[in-house]
């Protein structure tokens, strides 16, 4: 039933309120229903709302009566005759038809298909099921996290379309995300909300467990319109684990895995519910000597989520995760002896409150203050002996000699956010709609310390950033449109503006399922780096009058669903351009001297495609492949490097690239066997080799993962990394890690 006009200036009023003041909870009465209401929630079969199911009445001679899509709490309110019946309908989801109840709270329950969809957090700052996103998104669920069974999550992310890890050999080596040709740090990376890229952009993902993670989001293309700086080629965004509604009071597990190159893999988890408390936690403990000299890598990762509900509408949820790392540097062993005491430590840690509430069945606020720290030591004090590189035949025409270095870094980003979204029903014509209205502020803090030197700095800045957007829904076409106006300390005022539109070109039929045809384009800034903004070296000069690095990405695509929901092609085209790249020009040979300046141009076009089959039950088949045009057309090099020249490949951006795999569960066993297929890239050896290796081959990487349940509490469990012992660099001059095999258990209670 549709709000007379004096309820729409109401809750009009009731925003402008919450708007003027978001933390002061309003407690709003329900209108009672009226002779006729027929309103219920939608949930998936793990008891989770589901939001833009279209739900419709249908009378006794099969006439529609009336229809409306869920809100983003999975609850529906129509008008109807007694006899009638409601239909509920979401793609990715079976179909499920109730008899009607007026005047009661009706719960339907949608199973998810063969092939399912998930709802998503990411691609519009609220929940929104992935096929309307208007964007590529994959999602890694709680499920695939317990089948894959990799340690890091920068290994998970190989399996991603469009985007490719590259890790400087084994666990524990910088890790760096290239998405659809993107810089890796033009990535906005969040952990429950929470910003937790270094200030400028960059993140290392070499830190970062998938112990006491629950799901990971990945959303392609310029997103700068909802999360500002650094979002240029897209967002990666980390869930931790938290409990669900009707778990038991407390349940928990543990596991042990031990294998070869002296690697330990331990975790244990808990998590309950007591009265309007829920809470989750776990403690990890990862150890490998990666069979290398000076190459041991430790992390040790602790998280804990946390939610109480207040009064009937409100829930406070509380976050904090920290990782602790240590790694040895050996170096480009491929070409020379290892670094023997080289290493690098990093202790990120994270924390962070939110508060939720619902203030009327139209309206919602969310406001949240986190923190974000990153302490990290290089250090490097004995001088290893000198020596000449060479690979094969290929040798450098002098000595590499060894020097010491000892810095520490400490950063520290504070984040505070206020969202408000309002929901408003017009008529069949103009949609049903989702207004959101935001406000981010960021505080960044930078302390660079150099041991040897005896040098210390300090940089800050303040940036804020407003966004609006409107989702707008109707029976076949979904639409999104917004825009972001970033203001930053260092480059000033920028605009982002984004849209998109999914349109279902043809509603699921039997064998031949729901077609649909989206496409979104996208504008994306990213402020300078502190060194690039505040450095003070005249190697490398900070400049305080950088522009912002900018992108325009565009995608256009269609799905298809066959075979009853058990099988989901996808086929995407995108183009990105990326302009006022940063980088050094040399100022002086003699004192050499450069600084920063705003100098380099790229383009990065090509398409993804994907598939996604179940034809049993028991078996999960899926795989992508990405071709990738990039090209230099302006270049960053100052002394013209040949691997940064107008007309070449990106660094390290391959224009072939694919994933695959295989998933089996039959009784108490599982099984499953993933691959990533790299094509050869643009690279460089850094070492001065004559003549010098600028292309790094193609690579196949094959992972394997077993588990047999011996009781309801006790599992086996089995692991092989590389499996077909594949002996690539990765990047020139880092060999990736043998073939390691893990066994262990694990216990739950």
């Amino acid at each position: 039933m549709r709000s007379p006009r004096p309820a729409r200036r109401a809750a009009a009023h009731r925003f402008s309120h919450a708007a003027i003041f978001p933390f002061v909870a309003l407690t709003l009465a329900a209108a009672p229903s009226a002779a006729g209401d027929i309103r219920g929630l939608v949930v998936d079969q793990a008891g989770q709302a589901l939001p833009l199911v279209y739900v419709r009445v249908v009378d006794s001679v099969g006439a529609v009566r009336d229809g409306a899509f869920t809100d983003e709490s999975g609850r529906f309110r129509l008008a109807g005759p007694e006899d009638c019946r409601v239909e509920a309908g979401l793609t990715g989801f079976q179909p499920a038809t109730v008899p009607c109840a007026a005047g009661t709270l009706q719960r339907i329950t949608l199973r998810v298909a063969p092939v399912e969809e998930t709802v998503v957090v990411t691609a519009t700052r609220t929940e929104l099921p992935s096929a309307f996103a208007g964007a590529g998104v994959t999602t890694f669920t709680a499920e695939d996290l317990e089948r894959r069974r990799v340690p890091l999550v920068s290994d998970l992310l190989r399996s991603t379309p469009g985007a490719v890890v590259v890790t400087s050999g084994g666990l524990g080596g910088v890790s760096s995300l290239f998405m659809r040709g993107g810089e890796s740090s033009y990535n906005k990376v969040l952990l429950d909300g929470v910003p937790i890229n270094e200030p400028g952009g960059t993140f290392n993902f070499s830190n970062v467990a998938t112990d006491g993670l629950e799901r990971v989001e990945i959303v392609r293309g310029a997103q700068s319109a909802l999360f500002g700086s650094d979002a240029m080629a897209g967002v990666v965004q980390l869930f931790t684990k938290r409990a669900k509604p009707g778990d038991r009071a407390t349940q928990g597990s543990a596991a042990l895995e031990s294998g070869t190159f002296g690697t330990l893999r331990a975790n244990a988890s808990a998590s309950g519910t007591r009265g309007r408390l829920d809470y989750a936690l776990s403690a990890a403990r990862l150890r490998t000597d990666n069979n290398a000299p000076n190459d041991t890598f430790e992390n040790t990762t602790v998280s804990g989520n946390g939610g109480l509900r207040v009064a009937s509408s409100g829930l406070v949820r509380f976050v904090v995760r920290a990782e602790m790392g240590r790694t040895g540097v050996p170096g480009q062993t491929a070409f020379g002896r290892p670094d023997l005491d080289a290493f690098f430590d990093r202790e990120d840690t994270v924390a962070g409150v939110t508060f939720d509430q619902q203030l009327s069945e139209r309206l919602r606020q969310r406001a949240s203050v986190s923190s974000a720290r990153s302490t990290q030591q290089s250090t490097n004090l004995l001088l290893d002996p000198p020596y000449t590189p060479r690979y094969g035949s290929l040798v450098a025409p002098y000595e590499f000699f060894d020097f010491a270095y000892d810095s520490r870094t400490r950063l520290n980003r504070l984040h505070a956010s206020y969202q408000a979204d309002w929901r408003f029903s017009a008529d069949r014509m103009r949609g049903s709609h989702l207004l959101t209205a935001l406000v981010d502020w960021d505080g960044e803090h930078a302390d660079l310390d150099d041991r040897l030197e005896g040098t210390s700095s300090h940089a800050s800045r303040n940036n804020f950033g407003w966004s609006i957007q409107d989702q707008g829904a109707w029976r076949r076409l979904f639409v999104t449109a917004g825009a972001r106006l970033e203001h930053n300390a260092s480059f000033g005022t920028a605009l982002a503006p984004r849209a998109s539109v999914v349109v279902v070109a043809h509603q699921a039929a039997r064998w031949f399922g729901e077609t649909t045809v989206h496409a979104s384009e996208g504008g994306g800034v990213k402020e300078p780096t502190i060194l690039q903004s505040f450095s003070l070296s005249p190697f490398f000069l900070g400049n305080p009058n950088l522009k912002p690095e900018r992108s325009r990405t565009f995608e256009a695509g269609a799905a298809q669903r066959l075979a009853f929901d058990r099988a989901r092609l996808e086929f995407t085209w995108f183009d990105g351009r990326f302009r006022d790249l940063i980088s050094t020009k040399t100022l002086s040979f003699s004192p050499f001297r450069s600084q920063y300046f705003n100098v380099g141009l790229t383009r990065a076009r090509g398409t993804e495609a994907t598939a996604d089959l179940a034809p049993i039950s028991s078996l999960r088949v899926r795989g992508g492949y990405t071709f990738l045009a990039s090209e230099v057309l302006e270049s960053t090099s100052a002394f013209d490097d040949p691997v940064f020249r107008k007309g070449q490949w990106l660094l390290r951006r391959p224009r072939h690239s694919g994933y695959a795999g295989v998933g089996w569960a039959w009784r108490r066993a599982t099984a499953n066997v993933d691959g990533v297929f790299v094509g050869r890239s643009v690279d460089s050896d850094f070492s001065s080799l004559e003549p010098a290796l600028t292309e790094s081959e193609g690579h196949r990487w094959w992972t394997a993962r077993a588990t047999c349940a011996i009781t309801r509490q006790l599992t086996v469990l089995a692991a092989v990394d590389n499996v077909l012992d594949s002996h690539h660099m990765e990047p020139l001059g880092y060999p990736v890690l043998g073939r390691a095999i893990r066994l262990g258990a694990r216990v739950t209670f």
